[in-house]
């Protein structure tokens, strides 16, 4: 279907615009080790993570959320992640490229994450990426499914949610984008489970790899 060239740009960020796994997998198979097991392989961890910390440990140990052992279980990992979260991550390509040219036009982009900001600020600085509007998990009361993030998001970059794009690689990405009145675009490239069947969520836009949706995103570039 047809869509309306976006004024502002929206990306989740692990797994749709920086590729987080390989640290996230680090700290889940230290987490591993510190418990005498032996590491799990990258594929595995790597569906995983869009779901968050608590979903690594379960991976990690079998703890289900909960109990005094996961929540101790998780601090460990993230704790074990905070000391390097920019060691192996980087922006997936061709965004990288894309990115760069978008951004020395001055036209809008963001990022509304799930991410603490605790995570979000040193990763980002890092990677000396600077949104005109970030929302992290701590940011507001509520967070993605809930369209409030996505809404204060275009609020700061001084447009309507109507006239934004929001990128992401999980189906509450899709259903934030639905319900704040967005352009929801959803990605097959990042941490998807293999049960779980992206082309399924409810988006306006399906691209299976990062090369297609940087494609679209020059065809849909406004003058």
């Amino acid at each position: 279907m047809l869509m309306s060239s976006p004024q502002a740009i929206l990306f989740d960020l692990d797994g749709t615009l920086v590729d987080t796994a390989p640290d996230l997998a680090a700290a889940t198979n230290a987490l591993r080790a510190h418990h005498g097991l032996a590491a799990l392989p990258f594929q595995e961890i790597r569906g995983q993570v869009s779901n968050g910390g608590s979903a690594l440990v379960t991976l990690a140990l079998g703890l289900e959320s909960g109990s005094d052992e996961h929540d101790e279980a998780r601090q460990f990992l993230l704790d074990a992640y905070e000391q390097a979260v920019a060691v192996h991550s980087k922006l997936f390509e061709p965004l990288n490229e894309w990115l760069t040219q978008w951004h020395s036009e001055e036209r809008l982009w963001g990022i509304v994450t799930n991410k603490p900001r605790r995570y979000t600020l040193p990763l980002l600085e890092a990677l000396a990426l600077t949104p005109g509007a970030l929302l992290c998990a701590d940011d507001l009361s509520v967070k993605k499914p809930a369209p409030e993030p996505l809404w204060e998001a275009a609020k700061r970059l001084g447009v309507s949610p109507e006239a934004c794009w929001y990128i992401g690689d999980h189906v509450r990405d899709m259903q934030a984008a639905k319900a704040a009145g967005m352009t929801a675009v959803a990605v097959g490239y990042g941490y998807i489970s293999e049960e779980d069947d992206y082309q399924s969520w409810p988006a306006d836009l399906w691209f299976t790899t990062c090369d297609e949706l940087v494609a679209a995103l020059h065809d849909h570039r406004t003058d």
